[in-house]
């Protein structure tokens, strides 16, 4: 029934403990009746004298229309009601923690929590799509809604180049701070660590490297060697090279990783990162700045779209329905091409 073009299907026999012989069948039909499902089961050679403990067993829920819900995860129907996991239309146990974490913060400012002094009690706390991967879920949603249940695919995100996992501290602790919701230690940490990067940083943009004192370094580790002095930081840019690799031919780089009492290695390992792909990383982020500019272009409430005949039939009807907030939500919305963002640029006078 669920597969009926194909003549084979891999299924996988699961342990449910370590003490119990339960096992759970993955990959079979569990939206069957109990009596067929054992059938089907005995139709396999290896569970032909299988016994069944108690079936599986299907979940079919409803949810609401995402699109009708801001960035913050309130309700546009109903203000002060915020949503956050399944119900907005997700599956899985990260997008449902993801959604609550932003949907929480948003619920304590506007009942008018502050957990730190810089807050205003209006404020409102949102994630853009180069910030976090929440930010590409809940922008996702709120903008193109769902067909079917949602999972948050790395594949979905434009910025997976800024969305790394070694920098999410870099990205979300200071926002974090400041909303009361990171602890001052770990604050203290962060700014620690960030000083750390940019010492090693600075270090390998200005250390100059001699080739007579590194090309037999560099040969032995089958890289070519030098012709000409170079800052540290061309070296450490080769793909074979690492600060693991070059760190007992430098004793100057030794000094400088040894510096930080504290997670060495978690140091030298994000400063290296940001090194090796520095010119990716600075492309990246031009790229996201120029959305930034339509993302600061507010279009809510300025267009009758029912009257807006500039543009095309298909991207009117989603616009009405959606509202967006700023053009750069709108330039997400699947049926709205470049050319009515275009038309709606000019007709706003830009």
């Amino acid at each position: 029934m669920t597969f009926p073009d194909r003549e084979q299907h891999l299924l996988f026999l699961e342990p449910e403990g370590t003490d119990t012989n339960e096992m759970y069948l993955n990959g079979f039909s569990s939206s069957l009746p109990m009596e067929v499902q054992i059938a089907a089961l005995k139709h396999i050679p290896a569970l032909r004298d299988v016994r069944v403990y108690r079936p599986g067993y299907a979940i079919e829920y409803d949810f609401f229309d995402p699109t009708q819900l801001e960035h913050t995860l309130e309700s546009r129907v109903i203000s002060g009601l915020f949503m956050a996991g399944q119900v907005n239309g997700t599956t899985g146990y990260e997008e449902a923690g993801g959604q609550g974490t932003l949907a929480g913060i948003n619920a304590a400012l506007k009942a008018g929590y502050a957990g730190c002094d810089s807050v205003a009690t209006n404020h409102t706390f949102e994630l853009k799509r180069d910030e976090a991967y929440i930010g590409v879920l809940v922008d996702d949603l709120v903008t193109k809604g769902v067909d079917e249940p949602y999972r948050m695919f790395t594949s979905r995100a434009e910025y997976r180049i800024l969305l790394r996992q070694d920098d999410a501290d870099a990205r979300l602790t200071e926002r974090g701070y400041e909303l009361g919701i990171v602890k001052r230690d770990r604050y203290d940490w962060w700014i620690k660590k960030k000083k750390h990067i940019e010492e090693i940083e600075h270090f390998c943009n200005s250390f100059a490297i001699k080739p007579r004192l590194i090309n037999g370094t560099l040969e032995a580790l089958g890289s070519t060697p030098l012709q000409y002095g170079c800052k540290l930081t061309d070296l450490i840019s080769r793909p074979e090279l690492s600060f693991e690799k070059l760190v007992d031919a430098i004793p100057e780089l030794k000094d400088v990783l040894n510096r930080p009492t504290n997670r060495r290695e978690e140091i030298s390992e994000a400063a290296e990162v940001r090194i090796k792909y520095k010119g990716y990383i600075e492309r990246e982020k031009l790229v996201a700045e120029k959305m930034h500019r339509l993302e600061n272009i507010r279009i809510r409430g300025h267009f009758d779209y029912e009257n807006l005949n500039a543009i095309s039939t298909e991207a009117r009807q989603k616009l009405m329905k959606i509202q967006p907030e700023t053009l750069a939500q709108a330039s997400r919305i699947p049926g709205v091409s470049p050319s009515d963002i275009n038309a709606m640029l000019v007709l706003m006078g830009r």
